[in-house]
């Protein structure tokens, strides 16, 4: 098995809680402990951690989400804070070398960003992905992951979505159709 990374994916609290813009509400809360551990044992480990967080401005209608979801994530609200202990997380870690939070304008955490050149400079082959939203962020980030070739590995309870048929078609998909372990 080849270096790995964990990419925590857009879980804010405009994702996750009960007044977020675009919450999942209680499945998104119900992950959070796991998204926590798995996150402090990537870093004790020296592992590589992401954060790859959301990003929009404020009436920004040339944006394609505009048109899909109200308006979330926005720069400069509490919104695109990290959820929860996550935060706390975060705040305790983020001068480390193996922790890099960026933000993202597109569903894959690949698209536009310089996430890949990061990976592949640490000799990275495995992308562990948890957060929010099952079915858009995380499955768009898992097909540029397989489709630049990372083995992707999917914590099934460190994912959750606000459409439960969506999340358990994502989770067959992932599986099924990208090769990705699922645990």
């Amino acid at each position: 098995m080849g270096k790995q990374a964990l990419i925590n994916v857009d879980y804010t609290v405009d994702f996750v809680a009960d007044e977020g813009k675009l919450t999942c509400g209680l499945p998104g809360q119900e992950i959070e402990n796991t998204i926590v551990s798995l996150t402090k044992q990537f870093i004790e480990r020296g592992e590589y951690v992401v954060f790859a967080i959301d990003a929009h401005v404020e009436g920004d209608v040339l944006h394609p989400e505009a048109h899909l979801f109200p308006p979330h994530n926005i720069i400069g609200t509490s919104g695109r804070n990290l959820f929860g202990a996550l935060a706390e997380v975060f705040e305790t870690h983020k001068e480390k070398d193996n922790i890099y939070y960026f933000d993202k304008t597109r569903y894959s955490a690949f698209a536009g960003t310089d996430l890949e050149i990061r990976l592949r400079e640490r000799g990275i082959e495995e992308v562990h992905l948890v957060g929010v939203c099952t079915d858009i962020c995380i499955l768009h980030t898992a097909v540029d992951a397989y489709n630049k070739g990372f083995q992707i590995v999917i914590h099934k309870d460190a994912v959750a979505s606000f459409n439960q048929a969506g999340h358990e078609w994502a989770l067959s998909h992932f599986e099924n159709t990208l090769g990705a372990q699922i645990r």
